[in-house]
């Protein structure tokens, strides 16, 4: 199914038939551009652009319409970059009211291909709907739900697809968009869906309570509730159809073992180590392999030297059966924007919001580790937190989604501060946190009063629980500045981030006390045999500590693909957690709790993650952040 074919214009062959839509609305004959028109059709957008080129460069007086069509035929061949360049040579004032329109729509487009979603929403927004041409507006509302998507605004992606559906004509493409809305609705938080709900009429108020019913299914009473949805919404677009009949019996998830694989990592640029530590896992579960049954062959492709979307194609076209990669999120954004895909894709990283029949997205999210560590504060009995982390990007969006999954549940966030990672002393945050500062000035207003009264500085008495992220340097010191300000007796949680993956008890004691949740490659035991932590040494010594995850990753990424099929019903138990096929297909890590006990972490226990379904949330892509982070993102 294609959900997101987001940047594809239905543009005629016959350009100079007064049926053509768009740019090519009644543009003369020539032998290049019905050679170019073929190989668009065909879905050779890249061979394409040279004799659109060719056309654009000759002084005429449709070289502007031309240039539209070199940058509709680079945006479907994923050079979003190039087609910015010809966009910004274009004279407006030579075009027509409509194709000033349409050049609009293509700036939108860019936009969303280079992750610009606020530019994006702006563009489409300042467009007349009504002034679009038929296959204009079938690309402005799927870009405008994608781009609501990927902002996290999940609902107003949502009525953007309930809008597309008023005007599809293809059947087809209509049961496609059907599946986007329930697909995108089931991402959110059930009692942000209820709350919706309250304020919800017509179509979408039909649609909310559909995806509230289809999570009953293999219940004793679904067919009854979803018989009684039948009659409170029979003016509902789809209660006459048999789509909800269709949709029951495809739902099940189907995925075929490939006999080949293709890999489309970077060996160049900021990802590539961390690209070679996936490779190096991959391969390590690849070489230790037990099942003759299932050994495909592999084939690497460098992907910081071609275009993703040719990368793609090349791969498909050499016999790729299961493209493995991107690693970058701009590359896998692009990816799926430009190109139908005909091959899966197991992309090795997470884009909340971004969902596709043939993409599955597999990475080390800190969403699952800060759902489980908020599950697990709260499983501890704790309510009410506070959180600290560091000044940088990737500390604002921990303490987001942390605050996200807390609050889900019930929880209450009573205060965030951040620190400088770059300093030693974290004193100052602390206090504020602590609300000693507060404290302090209540003293100085009463010693105004009166001169000789005592006083002993109090950390506020509401707290529960702090959560902290940082890595071991940071989290060794904030622990002890914790304890001096009177916070010993408060339980703290930790991201994964404050151990390295080597024991090291001496300079570990500081963390004593800590609760994390972690990759049970680096906690367990159990997890022996030719791919533990232990027998691969030779393959992990030569990274640093940081790694040591995304090796484990490597590992997974190879073993899960034999299990796909049946991991939307059955957990596989790999070297980056319990992994489970979720909604969107996105594979979603259950970790290992521990505890820091005598400067060594302490195996708890595998946990639930109870909290609130937050896939909604919108992640900032940074390429300046280059450690685990980036792979984890």
């Amino acid at each position: 199914m294609k959900y997101y074919k987001f940047y594809i214009l239905v543009i005629s062959l016959s350009f100079i038939s007064s049926c053509a839509t768009g740019p090519g609305k009644n543009l003369p004959y020539s032998k290049d551009l019905e050679k170019a028109e073929q190989l668009m059709q065909s879905g050779n957008s890249k061979q394409a652009i040279p004799y659109y080129q060719r056309l654009a460069d000759q002084q005429s007086p449709y070289q502007e319409r031309y240039r539209l069509l070199v940058i509709d035929s680079l945006i479907k061949s994923g050079n979003s970059q190039d087609a910015l360049v010809y966009a910004n040579t274009i004279n407006q004032n030579q075009l027509l009211p409509q194709e000033r329109i349409h050049l609009k729509l293509l700036y939108a487009q860019i936009s969303l291909s280079s992750g610009d979603t606020e530019k994006a929403l702006a563009l489409l927004n300042s467009m007349p709907v009504q002034a679009l041409e038929y296959s204009e507006q079938l690309t402005y509302f799927r870009a405008k739900a994608f781009a609501y998507s990927l902002a996290g605004d999940l609902m107003a992606s949502t009525g953007e697809r309930i809008k597309l559906g008023q005007i599809i004509e293809d059947p087809q493409d209509q049961y496609e968009n059907n599946v986007a809305i329930l697909e995108t609705l089931s991402l959110m938080p059930s009692h942000e869906l209820q709350s919706s709900q309250e304020q919800a009429s017509g179509d979408l108020s039909g649609w909310i309570a559909l995806t509230g019913i289809l999570k009953l299914k293999g219940s004793s009473d679904f067919n009854a509730v979803l018989n009684e949805w039948y009659q409170m919404y029979p003016e509902h677009s789809v209660t006459n159809s048999a789509f909800v009949e269709t949709f029951l019996e495809s739902s099940h998830h189907v995925f075929q073992l490939p006999n080949s694989i293709a890999i489309l990592l970077p060996e160049s640029g900021p990802y590539a180590r961390a690209a070679q530590a996936v490779r190096e896992g991959f391969m390590a579960a690849y070489y230790h392999q037990q099942d003759d049954a299932f050994k495909p062959s592999i084939q690497f492709y460098d992907s910081a030297a071609s275009n993703i979307t040719a990368l793609y194609q090349q791969a498909v076209a050499e016999g790729a059966e299961l493209i493995i990669g991107p690693l970058n999120k701009d590359k896998i954004e692009t990816l799926i924007s430009t190109t139908d895909l005909t091959v899966p894709v197991l992309a090795l990283n997470h884009i909340p919001g971004l969902h596709h029949s043939m993409l599955y997205q597999f990475g080390l999210s800190p969403i699952d580790e800060a759902g489980q560590l908020a599950s697990k504060a709260w499983a501890d009995g704790h309510r009410r937190i506070l959180i600290l982390t560091s000044n940088s990007n990737y500390g604002r969006r921990i303490a987001q989604y942390f605050t996200k999954a807390w609050q889900g549940m019930g929880g209450v966030m009573l205060e965030a501060q951040t620190y400088d990672a770059k300093e030693t002393d974290y004193s100052k945050s602390i206090i504020a946190l602590l609300n000693i500062d507060e404290s302090e000035q209540r003293y100085k207003r009463i010693s105004s009063i009166i001169p000789r009264a005592k006083f002993t500085p109090r950390s506020r008495a509401d707290v529960d629980a702090i959560f902290i992220s940082g890595y071991p340097r940071a989290a060794r010191l904030i622990k002890p500045q914790l304890i001096f300000h009177r916070a010993k007796r408060v339980p703290v949680y930790a991201t994964s981030r404050l151990y390295n993956g080597r024991p090291n008890p001496g300079q570990d004691s500081d963390l004593n006390g800590i609760h994390f949740c972690d990759i049970p490659w680096l906690l367990n035991e159990d997890y022996e045999g030719e791919l533990s932590l232990s027998t691969l040494q030779n393959t992990w010594k030569q990274f640093p500590s940081i790694y040591l995850r995304v090796i484990a990753m490597g590992i997974d990424t190879y073993n899960i693909v034999a299990h796909l099929g049946q991991m939307d019903s059955t957990q596989y138990q790999g070297a980056t957690g319990n992994l489970l096929l979720t909604a969107g297909n996105r594979i979603k890590r259950q970790l290992m709790c521990a505890k820091f006990v005598e400067g060594m972490p302490q195996q708890a226990e595998f946990l639930e993650n109870t909290g609130a379904n937050y896939e909604g949330i919108g992640e900032i892509t940074e390429q300046s952040e280059l450690a685990v982070e980036d792979v984890e993102q």
